[in-house]
């Protein structure tokens, strides 16, 4: 099937989620992260994702109302933060960011990470937001086999997405093909290794080859993969750039050298030994 920017997966429950998105990790709250929003939906890109812990949350919201495109066409993720867990908190967290954000419900909301002992009460209370209407998606992040086995054997509840970091210097085989087997859909943050591997030798080669630059084949590499991809980005030319991925496709050789390259390199948080 061809790609393209308003391309789409569907979520457990029938809601459409944008296969690429703009992250806002560390973009700078104030004009820049409206800036980066702005500019985004501007050239295509109909998935934001930000965080109560971003600290940016109400500058995604302005830049929303101050685009052009209507609200239901924007996908709008936020996450709970891990000092907001247990059930009341919990409720109380995603109305703040409802509040932050100015819209009335999330297109998705994740568990940012899996606190010890509080994240099953946690879940139960996202599933409350979920059958509200607060949310019309709810799911994890940084969750990994033990913390998702768990998850699923304690709720009859599957989450929607779980959302980690995922690159060809980290393939995360192994969450993906237990996501897979229970239809979670999976979303690659940090899919340009924070600039730590742009100037691989066999990811510039690839790139020369394809005649794009390194990020726009990490990108691609994700979306071929059924990742939903979420590159951060606050400049507009890299923004732009990083949409400009649907006019080429990678070769099965070509993936192939690309997967090769897994060292488990996390640029971030590693979740594999969280308790």
């Amino acid at each position: 099937m061809k790609l393209d920017i308003g391309s789409t997966m569907t979520l457990r429950g029938g809601v459409e989620i944008p296969r690429l998105g703009l992250g806002v990790y560390q973009t700078g709250a104030g004009a820049e992260t409206r800036n980066a929003v702005e500019c985004a939906l501007a050239c295509g890109y109909r998935h934001i994702d930000t965080a109560r812990i971003y600290n940016n949350e109400r500058d995604v919201g302005a830049a929303i109302r101050a685009s052009s495109v209507p609200r239901d066409e924007i996908f709008v993720t936020s996450k709970l933060w891990n000092a907001d867990h247990g059930r009341s908190k919990t409720l109380r967290a995603c109305e703040a960011s409802l509040e932050r954000l100015g819209v009335d419900s999330l297109d998705l909301f994740l568990v940012h990470w899996p606190v010890q002992e509080l994240r099953g009460e946690t879940w139960e209370a996202m599933v409350d937001l979920l059958e509200s209407g607060r949310c019309r998606a709810i799911g994890v992040s940084n969750y990994m086999l033990r913390h998702m086995r768990e998850l699923l054997a304690a709720s009859p509840v599957i989450p929607a997405v779980n959302q980690v970091e995922c690159s060809p210097f980290l393939t995360q085989t192994d969450i993906r093909d237990l996501c897979r087997e229970q239809g979670i859909v999976v979303e690659a943050y940090s899919p340009l290794t924070k600039g730590r591997r742009l100037q691989h030798p066999t990811l510039r080669e690839i790139a020369s080859s394809c005649g794009r630059t390194p990020a726009q084949v990490l990108i691609r590499w994700g979306l071929q993969h059924d990742l939903v991809v979420l590159p951060k980005s606050a400049n507009p030319d890299r923004i732009r750039e990083n949409a400009d991925v649907f006019d080429f496709a990678l070769a099965p050789e070509e993936m192939s050298r690309l997967d090769a390259l897994d060292e488990n390199l996390h640029t971030g948080w590693d979740p594999t030994d969280a308790p």
